[in-house]
């Protein structure tokens, strides 16, 4: 891949990495929160945006750190809210990064697979319902 066409797309490259390695940390700890069931489903989701962050870091060559955020709010909202309303906004999560992940996918055609997991995981938090 021609260096200029991956600086050129580097913030987005950055933010996609962030994001999932936010989603590792945020899946692990809502994982620790849930009935097991859904945990099981939760620890594989972390997995696998685990993948998603390094197939990121490929093209950044950044280390990031995940950020803490999402790691408290969301176990937290499952506390305090509804089952219902909580998985609703992780769904939604998973689908609005699919979504963003359409426009690099045109410049970097691997990253199709990482957004097919992206509406995957949006369908298999909604099943949990």
């Amino acid at each position: 891949m021609d260096q200029a066409v991956i600086e050129a797309n580097r913030k987005a490259l950055l933010k996609a990495q962030q994001g999932e390695l936010d989603a590792v940390l945020m899946y692990t700890r809502l994982a620790d929160v849930v009935p097991p069931d859904d945990a099981a489903v939760f620890r594989q989701l972390a997995a696998e945006e685990g993948h998603h962050a390094s197939a990121f870091h490929h093209y950044t060559g950044e280390v990031l750190q995940p950020k803490k955020t999402k790691a408290v709010m969301i176990p937290l909202l499952y506390k305090t809210l509804e089952r219902k309303t909580a998985y609703s906004l992780i769904s939604g999560g998973e689908y609005s990064a699919g979504n963003k992940y359409k426009t690099l996918v045109l410049t970097f055609p691997d990253v199709q697979s990482v957004l097919d997991d992206e509406f995957r995981h949006g369908d298999m938090v909604k099943a949990l319902l």
